[in-house]
């Protein structure tokens, strides 16, 4: 069956936009070809800094015949109606069937549209999906009006080894849809003449494009490692690097060059921010890790000599990055980072929050406060360590590379003789960054990152900046995310609405309402954390809801115990009992009008067969109850669900032999009672009405 293949060249596009853009194109064909009833059997997409290539496999060569029905008037609707329905659609009424539904007998018209040969349908067709596409940033040229990231040069589009007879309308002129393209820029920029995808495929490669993403990519990673190895040295592990560089290249030429060792005493980290931010190169490591004086770049072109000419040049762009590092990191030092603390003044936070310097003094006071619920904190390094933590941010270094907040920090404050505890802890305050980012685990650091993402959560809160929807512009679900796993993984036991509290009282704009709002959205953010570990939203919710607990080490026990419990059979039929309960209650507070939760039970208002098994259930559930307490507030949780499992059986024998709803009414009202009981007495260690399934 024939395909299609569509290539849009243009001018080198970012190298972000082109699988986006990819994607985007064929999705917007798919969806045209579908509301046109016709089928495929697959699609490729191809991307390079250059083109953006589909093929969609498998098409028909014309389209299938189609049926359109078109539901018209009523049948007994005036005949001015039913006549502009008829001209409208193009039938006469001896075309139009007459079908009934819940409003009447309605005239519907069955239109058959004759299938198109798709080679009179793909031009228009294209010119819609390419019209379609949109970018997050775009550009114009020449007259025109239309936009395209970067201006295009030529549409190869061909159908069934043929030219597509279409164009693209531009202002002032068109670029007319052809079936040739061009090779690599420098090495191949003759012209190609192009039947199918096989033969682009080939022909590209042959013109030194290597059209595959993925293609690129494992060369790219390959021959890094393959020439690394040549000199004893291994590539630093950098895959998203290597998918930036793949959009770079279409003929991708991997080169090794040295470092000035002059830079070599400058930090690691600063040594690879300059090569990768800037030059997008590679670092090489020695075999025990260190970092060599060497680098590896992604050439754009073949060459012959083994491109000493390209390295040469490359070599002096790096060593004029280097040198600006090393002014930063000479004129930085100058000033310890205690004296560029008062500098934060001058740089706002936020309009509505204040400066950094303002956020330094509440994180200095608030942190003091959480070092009192961490045991061996040590409140003197901790706020040392808190005053500090922000000053890297007016030094040069982080003004050229802000990725290294906190890391140059680390470094000042060791050229300041600061301890390695605060070193540490201003390096590590800004962690954990997202989910696979390594978690603090000395508690000075814990100590200054919590009081620094709790002070942001509560000040966004305060001036209502919370995250809506998909938008987080301040990142506060992730500072969220990391306070919980500060929590968690260091197994840290206080009250988090408490230090909230705390943080709210330390802003001098009003902050009523946020601590309890944003417990419930740790709650929620909880919730999130805790789905790839398989725990339900609702067992959260039911232990949150309970009691607001605000003590993340104790809600993940007490959600984990009733987790276990549920999946016990035990606890499985208990949830069914407590349903069932509920739900007669509900039934007959509603028909009563009448709440039966205020009511006291009597147990000895009932004394035949049935009234017996009332009893037994009372007594157990008293005794539950006492011991259900007393496990709770030592937080025994495992040993607090397992006691409920003692109302399995007299919870069983009530519902199988006591009618609840009798005619004595006083019995009944007794009975309904003890059904509320029932809810209360398992309501003691969760809210089981919130269990969802």
């Amino acid at each position: 069956m024939p395909d299609l293949l569509l290539e849009l060249l243009s001018e080198e596009m970012p190298a972000g936009l082109q699988e986006m853009v990819a994607n985007q194109l064929s999705d917007n064909i798919i969806s045209a070809l579908e509301e046109l009833e016709i089928n495929h059997s697959d699609t490729r997409i191809f991307s390079t800094p250059r083109r953006i290539s589909i093929v969609v496999n498998g098409l028909p060569t014309l389209q299938s015949d189609r049926k359109i029905e078109r539901k018209g008037p009523r049948a007994d609707a005036p005949m001015k109606a039913i006549n502009g329905f008829l001209v409208a659609n193009g039938v006469s009424l001896d075309e139009c069937e007459l079908r009934e539904d819940k409003k009447g007998t309605f005239y519907v018209a069955v239109i058959e549209i004759r299938g198109l040969h798709l080679k009179n349908i793909l031009a228009d067709l294209i010119e819609v999906a390419i019209g379609k596409v949109s970018w997050t940033r775009s550009m114009r040229w020449a007259d025109s009006r239309f936009r395209w990231v970067r201006p295009l040069r030529n549409i190869l589009a061909v159908f069934d080894e043929r030219p597509i007879a279409g164009k693209l309308d531009l202002e002032g002129g068109s670029l007319e849809f052809n079936d040739h393209t061009y090779g690599h820029r420098f090495l191949a920029p003759g012209i190609i003449k192009v039947k199918n995808e096989d033969d682009y495929l080939k022909q590209l490669e042959k013109s030194f494009v290597l059209i595959n993403r993925e293609d690129r990519k494992t060369f790219i990673a390959d021959s890094l490692k393959k020439k690394a190895e040549k000199f004893g040295l291994s590539v630093k592990q950098d895959n998203s690097l290597i998918d930036e560089v793949a959009g770079l290249v279409e003929w991708p030429e991997v080169l090794i060059g040295n470092i000035d060792e002059q830079f070599m005493g400058l930090p690691m980290e600063v040594l690879i921010a300059s090569m990768r931010t800037h030059q997008k190169y590679f670092a090489l490591e020695l075999p025990n890790g260190k970092l060599a004086s060497k680098f590896a770049f992604v050439s754009n072109i073949s060459v012959q000599d083994g491109g000493k000419d390209i390295i040469t040049g490359n070599q002096r762009v790096l060593r004029a990055r280097l040198s600006d590092a090393q002014h930063f990191w000479d004129q930085d030092r100058k000033k310890s980072l205690d004296d560029l603390v008062p500098s934060l003044d001058k740089v706002v936070f936020h309009a509505k929050l204040g400066s950094l310097g303002s956020k330094v003094n509440r994180i200095t006071k608030l942190s003091i406060h959480i070092a009192k619920e961490i045991p061996e904190a040590n409140e003197e390094i901790i706020g040392r360590a808190s005053r500090l933590a922000k000053a890297d941010l007016v030094t040069g270094m982080v003004g050229e590379f802000p990725e290294l907040q906190g890391t140059i920090g680390k470094y000042y404050s060791l050229s300041d003789d600061e301890s390695s505890e605060v070193a540490t802890a201003i390096a590590e305050h800004y962690s954990p960054l997202g989910p696979g980012d390594k978690c603090p685990s000395e508690t000075t650091s814990i100590t200054v990152s919590l009081a620094d993402k709790i002070d942001t959560l509560v000040g966004f809160w305060a001036i209502n900046e919370k995250p809506t929807g998909s938008k987080d512009p301040y990142a506060l679900r992730r500072a969220a995310l990391g306070i919980i796993r500060l929590v968690l993984e260091n197994k840290l036991r206080f009250s988090l609405q408490f230090l909230f509290s705390i943080s709210s009282d330390l802003y001098e704009i009003k902050t009523d309402g946020v601590p309890d709002d944003l417990m419930v959205f740790m709650a929620d953010r909880l919730k999130v954390h805790l789905r790839e570990e398989g725990v339900l939203h609702s067992h959260i919710e039911a232990i949150f809801s309970l009691s607001a607990e605000d003590d993340l080490l104790r809600l993940l026990e007490r959600v984990k115990a009733l987790s276990a419990f549920l999946k016990s059979e035990d606890g499985a039929n208990l949830l069914v009992a407590y349903r069932r309960a509920a739900n007669i209650v509900r039934q007959e507070e509603k028909k009563d009008k009448k709440d039966f939760s205020g009511e006291s039970y009597d147990p000895n208002l009932s004394v035949d067969a049935e009234g017996k098994l009332e009893a037994e259930l009372w007594r157990a559930m008293v005794a539950t109850k006492s011991k259900v307490t007393e496990l709770v507030k030592k937080e025994k949780f495992v040993e607090a669900m397992a006691s409920l499992a003692l109302l399995r059986k007299p919870v069983d024998n009530f519902f199988e032999n006591v009618k609840v709803n009798v005619e004595d009414l006083e019995i009944r009202n007794n009975r309904l009672c003890l059904c509320t009981q029932i809810q209360q007495v398992m309501d003691n260690v969760a809210d089981f009405s919130k269990i969802e399934g």
